[in-house]
């Protein structure tokens, strides 16, 4: 990529950052007080899990719309910095650094991206080796009703690209087409974890590290508790964060959810 174009990206993912973080309009006084009594997560998806489907930058600028149900979950335990790269952003000046968009990030959650580059790739995997805690959902098939066509940018991702980085982790992912679709629960500590057209995982060897990751029994989550100094926990669902039938707005799963990630 030329210099121009590096640039180019660089303002519009600034941009994008600040929209997206709700800076017009500022939060009430209350608001950043509550903020600063919770930990922060990064947040990357192509869920409508931030705004609402289909929402444009002057419906976000208007600061009148709703949050989704699943925002309101997520903002229950946390302060909520929205993600829509990983890869350190060149400085506008030479002389001045470049931004790090995990910088100050002890925890990020990954919920069906719309994919991740191969620097993106890199700098999630030194994140994690450096002592970050990372929940990534990769759904190989939503089963939520979204009202826009396929092809329209605002649509998520049907079936998750599953980054290269997964398997240099340890974890592979494949997905049954002949299975059900009736919601079935995986039984964390915190509590059942609905999913529905999941995929299933399995530990595989990594080339000159210990594997630290354990399947669940469901076989549609994993956890690593060992990538150098960090932790992440793979799911093969994203049934949790949509509207899926008797799932609804459940608070609790995505409750459990985080807290077997972020224990």
């Amino acid at each position: 990529m030329s210099p121009i174009n590096r640039l180019t990206c660089a303002l519009f993912s600034l941009t994008l950052a600040s929209v997206f973080a709700g800076c017009a309009p500022g939060p009430a006084a209350a608001d950043r007080e509550s903020d600063a009594e919770r930990p922060k997560l990064g947040l990357m998806t192509s869920l409508p899990l931030y705004w609402p489907l289909g929402a444009g930058v002057s419906d976000i600028a208007g600061g009148e719309l709703e949050k989704p149900w699943q925002r309101r979950a997520l903002e229950e335990r946390y302060q909520l910095v929205p993600l829509d790269t990983l890869t350190p952003i060149p400085a506008l000046s030479p002389d001045d650094p470049e931004t790090d968009p995990l910088a100050g990030l002890d925890r990020v959650a990954i919920i069906q991206p719309r994919g991740l580059s191969p620097a993106d790739n890199v700098a999630l995997d030194n994140w994690v080796r450096a002592g970050g805690q990372l929940l990534i959902a990769l759904d190989p098939m939503l089963t939520g009703e979204y009202e826009l066509p396929i092809g329209d940018p605002r649509r998520p991702i049907d079936t998750a690209l599953i980054p290269p980085v997964v398997e240099r982790w340890g974890l592979a992912v494949s997905y049954n087409p002949e299975q059900g679709s009736e919601v079935t629960y995986a039984e964390l500590p915190g509590g059942p974890l609905p999913l529905v057209q999941a995929g299933e995982g399995k530990v595989v060897a990594v080339v000159g590290e210990e594997n630290s990751c354990i399947t669940h029994e469901s076989k549609s989550l994993a956890r690593c508790d060992a990538i150098g100094e960090g932790t992440v926990t793979a799911v093969y669902d994203a049934a949790a964060f949509e509207h899926v039938g008797p799932v609804g707005e459940d608070h609790s799963a995505i409750n459990a959810l985080l807290d077997y990630a972020f224990q």
